[in-house]
């Protein structure tokens, strides 16, 4: 980035900074956002404020984690079209990032761009070998324009707050930093391309499967360049019927691939939606990796164990599962979380196994997690709204396809393939062997018991839920008690010496008295006044 490039972002006051804020204000108060925010007002203000916002939002609504549920569900719908750019300003890019006459590369490239999204257009072009290609070139000042807006928004976080009365239900700060440091990496087509790479050797041994091979020697930071596949969008469900394809067979296919991609590469598509995914020469290929997921070996195996809870409605293994996925930002209440869970999985299992909606359920246990104050960890939140995208995919193209079906069919698959019978016996067999040598000491045990208690020495220690919330409860109540009682003696008190001729004499009352009424006063005002905000809270 240039000098002049960090000055803009790093000084609000200058001209440009000074006509994007102006031009924000404008767009905030045309959706009177003083009165309140809501998830479509949120959405049609990004689409108002351009290109770079609904980029943010399109990141936002892959975030749960920081974001209420029903908002990342309104940004999902962003309109991702935008105006493209004049076909000389593309050449020129072009050139700059080739350092060579756009003739000496290609032979023609289509002036009209195959789509125009926020951070970047593709268009269609030809190699002089004939090979048929797609240029993917970034917007320029993409980079600046976006980190100056994201700028004045860290300068608006306090004006947020105070105009939409959200308090921390919205972490304005944690969602500006996450925006940040994904949205640089989504603009390095460099990345993009390693993602594409490690996606093709991951799925190369799938004969219905494909993804757009980078032709590394034309690809730069703001240019990628891919192989052109040609085919049919997968929620054209009428076209490809008509050229002879099964939607279903398509959607099952489609679906265990994506569990592939979670259960053993580890490393998914995190946007499924049905643009990205297209049906050519009889194969699936999956475009644009901007952004992808990837899940360690830990989580991998906490999915499947996820799953297996789903499946074998274990409430308890679930919730275990579920504080391992992240970590508890205050004192978990397990009675509550266990009541919780197991009302979201009997709603969901009385439903049938087949016809279950797991996006809906992931939906429910991300909020459930949210409201006990359970951090999750970033990836396994998108990995949630991967796989509800993912199911509302199916549903488009192939609705007889259940996505937990799938899901459990191929974990039960990779399970069996991984068993290992002599390894499994042996563990066993030492568990046996512990166990049978651990009850050999029970008998000692429950006799040295038996002797405690008769000499009444035996100590019993319970812990209750919530206790210290409770004892401050009551130590609240107990304070307020003796505060008022202090206040009504003392006004007895003075109105008792107010009948005496001690003085001097203060508004025709003992001194003694007119203090003793002023303490009594300014009691009942402070109790009065607690009282009333602890109920406003």
């Amino acid at each position: 980035m240039t000098e002049n490039s960090k000055q803009n972002t790093s000084t609000p006051s200058t001209p440009n900074s000074r006509k994007r804020l102006s031009v924000i204000i404008h767009v905030l108060k045309s959706h009177q956002i003083t009165k309140g925010l809501t998830p479509k007002k949120l959405r049609s203000i990004f689409e108002d404020l351009g290109p770079t916002y609904v980029k943010l939002g399109q990141i936002m609504s892959m975030r749960s984690d920081i974001l209420p549920e029903n908002y990342c569900e309104e940004l999902t719908h962003l309109r991702t079209e935008v105006k493209p750019l004049p076909f000389p300003m593309i050449r020129q890019l072009l050139e700059q990032e080739w350092h060579r006459p756009v003739e000496e590369v290609i032979t023609n490239i289509q002036e009209t761009p195959l789509g125009s999204a926020s951070i970047a257009q593709v268009h269609y072009a030809t190699l002089k070998s004939g090979t048929p290609i797609v240029l993917k070139v970034q917007r320029p000042h993409i980079q600046e324009m976006m980190e100056e807006d994201i700028h004045l928004m860290r300068k608006a976080l306090k004006f947020f707050k105070y105009a939409l009365g959200s308090g921390d239900l919205i972490d304005f700060q944690t969602i500006l930093d996450e925006l940040w440091k994904t949205t640089k990496e989504e603009m390095d087509f460099q990345k993009e391309a390693s993602h594409l790479q490690r996606f093709y050797e991951n799925q190369k041994e799938i004969v219905y499967v494909t993804c757009p091979k980078v032709i590394s020697s034309l690809t730069t930071k703001s240019v990628l360049a891919m192989d052109y596949i040609d085919g049919i969008q997968i929620d054209k469900t009428d076209l490809l019927f008509d050229n002879g394809y099964d939607t279903t067979e398509i959607g099952r296919k489609v679906a265990e691939n994506y569990c592939k991609q979670i259960l053993e590469d580890g490393f998914f598509h995190a946007d499924p939606h049905p643009g990205n995914i297209w049906i050519s020469g009889g194969k699936i290929a999956w475009l644009d990796l901007g952004m992808t997921g990837e899940l360690s070996t830990y989580h991998k195996e906490i999915l499947k164990r996820a799953i297996i809870a789903i499946l074998k409605n274990d409430m308890y293994e679930l919730k275990n599962v579920l504080l391992a996925f992240g970590e508890a930002k205050e004192r978990i209440n397990h009675a509550r979380l266990y009541s919780d869970i197991d009302d979201i999985i009997q709603k969901y299992m009385s439903i049938g196994f087949g016809n279950m909606d797991v996006g809906k359920l992931i939906e429910k246990l991300l909020d459930l997690v949210k409201s006990h104050k359970i951090a999750i960890n970033p990836d396994i939140t998108m990995l949630g709204r991967s796989m509800i995208t993912m199911e509302g995919t199916l549903k488009i193209c192939s609705p007889e396809v259940n996505m937990l079906e799938i899901l459990s069919g191929h974990m039960s698959r990779q399970l069996l393939n991984e068993f290992q019978w002599k390894q499994e016996i042996k563990h066993k067999g030492r568990l046996l062997y512990g166990s049978m040598d651990k009850s050999l000491a029970i008998p000692a045990l429950l006799s040295d018991l038996l002797n405690i208690t008769k000499n009444g020495q035996t100590k019993l220690n319970l812990e209750f839920e919530d206790s210290d919330k409770h004892l401050s409860f009551f130590q609240n109540a107990l304070n307020r008690i003796i505060l008022t009682l202090l206040s009504i003696s003392l006004f007895l008190g003075s109105s008792i010496l107010c009948l005496s001729d001690l003085s001097p004499k203060l508004f025709q009352m003992p001194w003694i008295s007119f203090i003793g009424f002023f303490i009594s006063t300014l009691l009942m005002l402070w109790l009065l006044l607690t009282i009333f905000f602890r109920r406003k809270k």
